[in-house]
């Protein structure tokens, strides 16, 4: 049960939230949509898998399986394959690229002043340009102020992967803005 009273206690994570205060719900899922669904070289399923493994980093379980369930459904995969970004991708098939990215949004999850300039260099020789690393942080900034919000309110989530499924065809196909 969450923290706070809320009118729809059956929606889980953020999308309970999103309910109860929906005038916050619409600023930040534009925000969502626009970090993980807007112009970018970067794909969706890249960004989605940036969000998905900086919220499991925080421990956030709904959303990092709800994005994770997203990536999979931009990637065409089960869900079940939402383990193995908990394992540092040893299924998913992530570009050297990617890999350094994720690496900065690591450390971006752990403090912003972690974030070394050999780290930027690692990624730019790996082919990341200035916007890739920008979003990357981005990224990986506001998931931690999600994660936050979802888990500070003490929100429930479903615990099997496969029931995110829908929830993650939505937010990659439909996307975040339905507030």
């Amino acid at each position: 049960m969450a923290h706070i009273s809320l009118p729809n206690e059956e929606l889980p994570g953020i999308v309970g939230l999103f309910n109860f205060r929906p005038e916050t719900a619409k600023p930040l899922g534009a925000l969502a949509d626009v970090l993980l669904r807007g112009p970018s070289s970067l794909s969706s399923a890249d960004r989605e898998l940036i969000a998905s493994y900086v919220s499991n980093l925080n421990n956030c379980h709904f959303c990092h399986t709800s994005h994770g369930a997203a990536a999979m459904a931009h990637l065409s995969c089960d869900v079940n394959l939402l383990d193995d970004i908990k394992q540092d991708f040893i299924t998913i098939p992530v570009s050297q690229k990617l890999r350094t990215l994720l690496a900065i949004a690591t450390k971006v999850q752990k403090g912003g002043k972690n974030v070394l300039e050999e780290d930027i260099q690692t990624a730019r020789e790996a082919g990341a340009n200035d916007e890739e690393i920008h979003d990357t942080v981005l990224i990986a900034a506001a998931f931690c102020m999600f994660n936050r919000y979802v888990d500070g309110l003490g929100t429930w989530a479903p615990k099997e992967n496969d029931a995110y499924r829908e929830m993650g065809e939505r937010m990659a196909f439909v996307g975040y803005n339905r507030y």
